[in-house]
């Protein structure tokens, strides 16, 4: 099985901003966790700032992997490229979010991707990457 990780904007700086918001862990260290404890599937892992680049990777892998998961961060709650480049490929893909985002800032609360997505996983912290991989592993 074949599982990629998307990030998008400023997921790069985990475990250096916000911290009250996004916690002390860097993604790095996060997915060697992630690998161990799923050591029988591939899990993949992309980041980019750049839209254009996340869709670039949508079409890359969107007809070939087993799933993705994706926190496409401010993304999220703009992008329509990004839900379109979603709706075009048969990967089936979870958005996720370390934080809960409805209890953030109202602009927050709705995302342009969901829709498109087989589901949507918040405010779990970086286990919230983990209980996608769970969703994709148990179908």
């Amino acid at each position: 099985m074949n599982i990629q990780i998307i990030n998008g904007p400023n997921l790069n700086l985990l475990g250096v901003r916000e911290k009250s918001i996004y916690g002390n862990t860097n993604f790095d260290t996060y997915l060697e966790e992630l690998r161990k404890r799923y050591a029988n599937i591939t899990i993949n892992y992309y980041q980019s700032n750049v839209e254009g680049e996340i869709i670039n990777k949508l079409h890359e892998i969107g007809f070939s992997y087993d799933g993705i998961v994706m926190n496409a961060g401010a993304y999220t709650h703009t992008s329509i490229a990004i839900a379109d480049a979603i709706a075009a490929i048969n990967t089936p893909v979870i958005e996720v979010h370390i934080s809960n985002v409805h209890k953030r800032e109202e602009f927050r609360h709705t995302s342009m991707l969901a829709a498109n997505c087989k589901g949507v996983i918040a405010g779990f912290g970086m286990d919230s990457y983990r209980l996608a991989i769970e969703n994709l592993l148990n179908g």
